[in-house]
């Protein structure tokens, strides 16, 4: 199985529809500069690095509170995604600290982002057959 398919499998709800997870992640790519390396730039400077560094690497990953995200991401971003999405920001927030962890560790299983950029981009892109 590959990546997409296992990623598809893991985040698409039973009804065949995308989960609230996936929907939003793929919101906060489309509006976030750079892609995934730009957004995990963004959270480890918004004092997130020792979880982002655990989501890339191959150990357990540590937690992050959608208090945590919100602060690190920013109300503008927040903002765009919840206006996109029609849910509010800690909607988007809580759906991103469930699922971002995983989302990042299954796109980096080497540990590295090094060839992977825009890979999640172009995967939740194929999902939803963009």
């Amino acid at each position: 199985m590959g990546l997409l398919d296992q990623l598809a499998g893991e985040l698409l709800g039973g009804s065949g529809g995308a989960s609230p997870v996936l929907q939003i992640a793929q919101q906060l790519l489309q509006h976030h500069e750079g892609g995934l390396a730009g957004l995990l730039a963004q959270l480890n400077q918004g004092g997130l690095a020792e979880q982002v560094q655990s989501w890339v690497g191959t150990g357990a990953n540590l937690p992050v509170s959608a208090d945590q995200l919100s602060a690190a991401l920013g109300p503008d971003l927040l903002g765009k995604l919840s206006a996109a999405l029609g849910v509010d920001a800690s909607t988007v927030s809580n759906h991103l600290a469930e699922g971002l962890p995983q989302l990042v560790d299954k796109l980096t299983p080497s540990g590295s982002l090094e060839g992977h950029g825009d890979l999640l981009a172009q995967g939740l892109g194929a999902l939803f057959g963009r």
